[in-house]
């Protein structure tokens, strides 16, 4: 048993077990350590109200890094172990837990219990980036001040504005005003607010197709006219749009990533896009949900970046780079809109919700939303690629499947003169959750195919499930034949 004495004020020695059977082997060093000193804590070798060693002293003791220990001590407070006192120091607890033992590991879900093979949505947090966010809302909720006990902004917390704009800035090219963000429940929440200040009712927008279909669905729950515009190669079909709606007061678009096919709008198209909102005088609604997960090359600057906040709107959300129990989107509007927008949200639901905004704003300006996204990024890449693969050798020529540059999706599809019909037929056969491509088109002629996620599962299960798809697949084209729709 490893031995390594801590020079509390109270006592000469004290012996700190980083072998014994509560520690969890291959943790890391900063969840080690958190489980000798809670070791230490239940066991009463240390009292409460005792010193802990400073961080600086207990890394040289222990031979880990200091931010192993700061990690450490970090967690210890977050779970009521210990308390901190500016300038005087971190300190057992007065009132240490009722626990029976030392806390195991935490076990990171990579798939939840209620998700299936290929569902989009799912995500995956670094384990250390839940120990960090685990301590900033302990350090938040210790702190809790008079600004949780009235109404606030309808943009929200100005801490977590300014970091967001911050992130905006260095991520996408984006720069605003802390003041031009509002925080949101999510993507659909900010476009159900932005439409209602920006149109009338049976105003009409443009929405791609195929696209988001629960876009569309909101904005035809909130009593405006979804028009389809065709999709290609360069994104959406902005002559189309014209000559579909001419007097559309807005367009919901999804140009880094087009949500399904996974098209980057080009750079012509996008200068188009915003020429025409400008003639116009419309908005438009720039859905940026996946581009942190960027795996090839770098990303076109947002659209709001190139029109600098004049008619786009952009929206984004920590669903997918976090978790999506926090329920925190943002959108950064246009000057002209802060006013107006600001006093729908105040009509609609008066202001987000307090009390995870300051932990967010700590993971960001702590660098851990940057070193989650960099640690999960190699994670999503490694089940994209392993999926891709996978279907492309199973299917034994079947499915054609582009690897996508971006985002936490892909698109498997059968030969355009294949029956959208043999896709749901072999989805079905082998229990897949994840989309038929058909189903995200509104108008246009649907490509025979499926949308797969791939974020927050196993690249174990993603296999073995892509292999089912794949062989169901082969099955259902060999059982229907290669139909020719209208045939």
């Amino acid at each position: 048993m490893q031995r390594i004495p801590t020079n509390f004020r109270s006592k000469a020695e004290l012996p700190l077990d980083l072998t014994g059977p509560h520690i969890t082997a291959g943790a890391s060093a900063a969840h080690r350590l958190y489980q000798a000193l809670c070791e230490m804590i239940v066991s009463g070798l240390v009292k409460p109200g005792e010193p802990l060693p400073p961080s600086r002293t207990l890394a040289k003791q222990t031979g880990f890094r200091r931010n192993a220990v700061v990690g450490a001590y970090e967690r210890l407070i977050a779970d009521g172990f210990a308390d901190a006192t500016i300038g005087s120091g971190t300190f057992v607890a007065a009132d240490i837990p009722a626990r029976a033992a030392v806390p195991s590991r935490p076990k990171i879900v990579v798939e939840a219990p209620s998700q299936g093979a290929f569902a989009l949505g799912c995500t995956h947090i670094d384990e250390r980036a839940v120990q960090r966010f685990r301590a900033f809302v302990g350090r938040r909720m210790r702190a809790f001040g008079s600004e949780h006990l009235h109404y606030g902004d309808p943009r929200g917390s100005r801490e977590l504005r300014a970091a967001i704009a911050d992130h905006l800035l260095s991520a996408r090219g984006l720069r605003c005003d802390p003041d031009q963000i509002m925080l949101t429940s999510g993507t659909l929440h900010a476009l159900r607010i932005v439409l209602s200040a920006i149109l009338k009712p049976s105003d009409q927008v443009w929405c791609e197709d195929p696209g988001y279909p629960t876009a569309r669905k909101t904005i035809a729950h909130c009593g405006y006219r979804a028009v389809p515009v065709a999709v290609d190669e360069q994104g959406m079909r902005v002559a189309k749009g014209r000559i579909a709606a001419p007097s559309a007061r807005a367009a919901y678009v999804t140009p880094s990533h087009q949500f399904p096919l996974g098209v980057q709008m080009s750079m012509p198209r996008r200068l188009e896009l915003l020429d025409w909102a400008r003639q116009a005088g419309a908005f438009v609604l720039e859905d940026d949900y996946d581009s942190e997960f960027r795996y090839d090359g770098a990303p076109l600057m947002s659209l709001a970046g190139i029109d600098r906040l004049q008619r786009v709107v952009y929206l984004g959300t920590f669903a997918k780079t976090l978790f999506p129990g926090l329920r925190i989107g943002y959108c950064a509007l246009p000057e002209r809109l802060v006013a107006d927008v600001s006093a729908a949200r105040a009509a609609l639901d008066r202001f987000p919700g307090t009390l995870m905004e300051g932990a967010v704003a700590d993971m960001l300006n702590s660098g851990a939303f940057a070193a989650n996204l960099k640690r999960v990024r190699k994670l999503y890449r490694e089940a994209r690629d392993a999926l891709a693969e996978t279907l492309e050798v199973a299917s034994d020529g079947a499915l054609s499947v582009p690897v996508p540059s971006q985002g936490l999706h892909l698109v498997a599809r059968f030969h355009p003169s294949v029956d959208p019909a043999v896709a749901a037929h072999a989805r079905q056969a082998a229990g897949a959750e994840g989309w038929l491509l058909a189903d995200t088109y509104a108008r246009g002629r649907p490509l025979p195919g499926f949308v797969l996620g791939f974020s927050g599962h196993g690249v174990p299960q993603l296999v073995a499930s892509a292999e089912r798809l794949a062989r169901e697949s082969r099955a259902a084209l060999g059982a229907r034949g290669k139909t020719v729709r209208g045939a």
